[in-house]
C-alpha cells in the first residue's frame, strides 16, 4: 500500500476523510496540530486511530513539512485556520498558515516527489455569487481577510503546477456540515442550542443563501478527484447544486428535532456589511461530467445524520452553546 497523507486531519473534514481513506484500505498518514494535551483532535473519535500513522506538528515549520512528506504517494491538504469572525482579529495568522503553510508543504511535496496533491480551497473564495449557479470561472472576491488567505493559498499551489510541472488538483468544497463541524458554524450552533433545551436560537442572518453538502459527500469527491485523470493544475467545485437561506435550515432542523424554538439574530453574530456573503449556489458540472460524482446525500437526510450524532450526549457535552465562539 502507498501511504497517502492527510494534514489537518485532527479536523471536521479531516477526520472524515481519513476513516473514508481507511475505508478503502489505504495506508493514512495524518498530521494533527501539535498540543502539549497530547490530543488529537477529532482524530481521537474514530474507530479506526490504531490504523492510522499519526504525527503532530505544525505546517508553519518548514523542516516537518519536509519530513512529513517523505514517501508519500497523494497529500490531502486541509490544515488551514478557517473561522471567518477570528480571521479579522488576527489576519496574519491566516497569511501565516494558510498561505506559508501552504508553500511550506508545495515545497516539501514537489522535493519528495509527491505524486497528486489535493489542495482544499472554499466557496468563500467567490464572495457573494455574481451568478448562479457558481462554476469554477466565477470572480473571486476577498471579502474576509480568511478568504483573501485561502485565495492567495489557491494561487500559490496552482503556480507548482505552472512553475514546475507539480500536480496540484484544486478541490473547492461549498459549506460542508455534519458530525464533528465545529460550533462556529451555523448549523451546530443552531443544533446544540436546540438540544440544551433553548427557546430562543442566538444566531446570525438568516437571509444569505448557502449550498450546504454533508460531509461524507464533499469527502467523496476529494478521493474520486485524487483517482481521476485529467485534473491537475484544475479547479473543481464540489457541492449540492442547490442553495438554501439560513432561516429555512433554522426551520427544517427545528423540525426534525420537533422543536417550538426560534430564531434571534444578534449583532455579534453579524459580519461587516461588505464581508456577508449573501448568496452561494455550486456548480459542480465540471467534477461530475469527468468523473460520475454524484451526492449520496440530500439535505434532509444529511440533517438527519447530523442531529443523531449531536444529541448523542457524549458529544453534545462537548460543546459550549452558550457561548459565541469566533
Amino acid at each position: 500500500m502507498k501511504t497517502v497523507l492527510v494534514t489537518g486531519a485532527d479536523g471536521f473534514i479531516g477526520s472524515h476523510l481519513v476513516e473514508m481513506l481507511m475505508e478503502k484500505g489505504m495506508k493514512v498518514r495524518a498530521l494533527s496540530c501539535y498540543n502539549s494535551f497530547n490530543n488529537w483532535g477529532w482524530l481521537e473519535d474514530i474507530s479506526c486511530l490504531d490504523q492510522v500513522e499519526v504525527i503532530t506538528g505544525d505546517i508553519r515549520d518548514r523542516d516537518l513539512c519536509k519530513d512529513l512528506t517523505k514517501g508519500t504517494d497523494t497529500i490531502f491538504h486541509l490544515a488551514a485556520l478557517i473561522a471567518i469572525p477570528y480571521s479579522y482579529r488576527a489576519p496574519r495568522s491566516y497569511v501565516e498558515t494558510n498561505v506559508i503553510g501552504t508553500l511550506n508543504l508545495c515545497q516539501a511535496a514537489l522535493e519528495n516527489n509527491c505524486r497528486k496533491f489535493i489542495h482544499t480551497s472554499t466557496s468563500e473564495v467567490y464572495g457573494t455569487a455574481r451568478y448562479v449557479p457558481i462554476d469554477e470561472k466565477h470572480p473571486l472576491q476577498p471579502q474576509s481577510p480568511y478568504s483573501a488567505s485561502k485565495i492567495a493559498a489557491d494561487s500559490m499551489a496552482l503556480s507548482f503546477f505552472y512553475s514546475f510541472g507539480f500536480p496540484v488538483t484544486i478541490a473547492r468544497p461549498f459549506n460542508t456540515y455534519g458530525p464533528r463541524q465545529s460550533a462556529r458554524a451555523v448549523i451546530p450552533t443552531i443544533i446544540t442550542q436546540i438540544a440544551s433545551g433553548k427557546k430562543e436560537i442566538n444566531i446570525g442572518d438568516t437571509r444569505p443563501t448557502r449550498d450546504f453538502n454533508y460531509v461524507r459527500d464533499t469527502c467523496k469527491g476529494m478521493i474520486i478527484l485524487s483517482e481521476a485523470g485529467k485534473t491537475e493544475g484544475e479547479v473543481f467545485n464540489i457541492g449540492s447544486n442547490t442553495e438554501v437561506s439560513i432561516g429555512e435550515v433554522f426551520r427544517i432542523i427545528a423540525e426534525i428535532m420537533g422543536s417550538d424554538s426560534h430564531p434571534v439574530t444578534k449583532d455579534e453574530r453579524l459580519r461587516p456589511e461588505k464581508s456577508e456573503i449573501y448568496r452561494l449556489m455550486c456548480d459542480d458540472s465540471k467534477l461530475r461530467n469527468l468523473t460520475g460524482y454524484r451526492q449520496d446525500y440530500d439535505l434532509s437526510k444529511g440533517l438527519t445524520e447530523t442531529i443523531n450524532w449531536f444529541k448523542q450526549p457524549g458529544y453534545l457535552n462537548k460543546y459550549k452553546s452558550e457561548i459565541y465562539n469566533v
